[in-house]
C-alpha cells in the first residue's frame, strides 16, 4: 500500500490551452494524498473553480491558498466582484467544492512526518521589497514605471473596501497572525503562501524591481517562530528550494508555457513534506 504524500502546485494558470491540459493529467499516487494549491490557478473566476473542482475530486484533500491572479477583476469574466467581495467568492466556491482555504480551520496532515498543520495563508504585498536607493512606496513605483516593470495587479487587483494594496496586506497580516499565534506550539507547521515568506528568493528576479509586488518585510521570522517544517509559495516562477533558518522554502510553480517548455516538459507536483532530508522532491506525474 502506497503511503500518502503532501504535495503541493502553484500558478497552473489554466487560462493558457497548454496548461489546461496538464491540469486536466494531475493524479494523485495513493487515494489518501494531500495537495496544497499555492495561487495563480487562473484569472477567470470560472478557470479557477474548474481546477479546483477537478483537483478537489482526485485528492484526498485540497488546500488553496489564493494568489495575485485569482483576485484580478479582469473586464471579460462574468464575475465582477472586487477586492475583499471577490475574495469571499473565491472562498465560498472552495467551501462548496470541499478544498480548505486561509478562513477555515488549518487542517491537520497525519501522513508520514506528522501530525503537521498544513496553514495556508493570505498575506498580499505592502511595497517593502524596494529597489536599492527607494526610500519609500512612492519613489519605489516611481523607479519601476520607469524601467517599465510593472505588475499587472496595478490595473486588476483592486483592494476594495480597503483603500490601498498594503492597506489590505496590513489587514491580512494582522488576521494571520492572530491564528498562527493561537496554534500548539507543540505541533509544526507546513506555511502554504503565494508569495514568499522572505525577501532573499527574489534576489535572482531577472527584473528586481518586480519584488515589489512579491511580499512584505513583516512575515520574514514566520517560518521560525510558528515552528514552520517546511514553507510552500510560488509566484515567482522559478521552482525549486531553498533552506532559509534550517527551513526548507518550496517555489513550486508550473508557470507560463513559454517557461517549462523549454526545461522539456512540466515536473508541477512536489513532495514538501517531510521531504527528503529537508528537499522536496520533484515528481514528474
Amino acid at each position: 500500500m502506497t503511503e500518502p504524500t503532501l504535495f503541493a502546485i502553484s500558478d497552473l494558470h489554466v487560462g493558457h490551452r497548454e496548461n489546461r491540459a496538464v491540469v486536466s493529467a494531475l493524479r494523485p499516487r495513493g487515494d489518501d494524498d494531500w495537495l496544497i494549491v499555492a495561487g495563480d490557478v487562473g484569472e477567470v473566476f470560472a478557470d479557477v473553480a474548474w481546477a479546483l473542482g477537478l483537483l478537489a475530486s482526485r485528492f484526498a484533500k485540497v488546500v488553496w491558498s489564493p494568489g495575485n491572479h485569482e483576485l484580478w477583476t479582469p473586464p471579460a469574466d462574468p464575475e465582477q466582484s472586487r477586492g475583499e467581495a471577490r475574495y469571499a467568492r473565491l472562498v465560498e466556491m472552495c467551501r462548496n467544492l470541499g478544498v480548505s482555504t486561509p478562513e477555515d480551520e488549518y487542517p491537520v496532515w497525519d501522513g508520514p512526518g506528522g501530525p503537521a498543520i498544513i496553514a495556508p495563508l493570505f498575506t498580499l504585498y505592502d511595497y517593502t521589497w524596494r529597489p536599492p536607493g527607494t526610500r519609500d512606496k512612492a519613489s519605489a513605483l516611481r523607479y519601476a514605471y520607469g524601467t517599465g516593470v510593472v505588475c499587472t495587479d496595478e490595473a486588476l487587483l483592486h483592494p476594495a473596501p480597503h483603500p490601498t494594496i498594503d492597506a489590505w496586506c496590513d489587514a491580512r497580516i494582522a488576521y494571520t497572525e492572530s491564528r498562527l499565534k493561537a496554534l500548539p506550539a507543540d505541533v509544526p507547521t507546513v506555511l502554504a503562501n503565494h508569495y514568499p515568506l522572505v525577501r532573499d528568493p527574489t534576489r535572482i528576479l531577472r527584473y528586481p524591481e518586480f519584488a515589489l509586488w512579491c511580499g512584505t518585510d513583516r512575515t520574514a521570522g514566520w517560518h521560525t517562530v510558528h515552528n514552520a517544517a517546511a514553507m510552500v509559495y510560488g509566484h515567482l516562477h522559478i521552482p525549486r528550494t531553498t533552506v532559509h533558518d534550517g527551513v526548507p522554502f518550496h517555489e513550486v510553480s508550473l508557470g507560463y508555457p513559454r517557461e517549462w517548455q523549454p526545461r522539456g516538459g512540466p515536473t508541477p507536483l512536489r513532495e514538501v513534506f517531510p521531504g527528503v532530508q529537508g528537499v522536496g522532491r520533484d515528481s514528474a506525474r
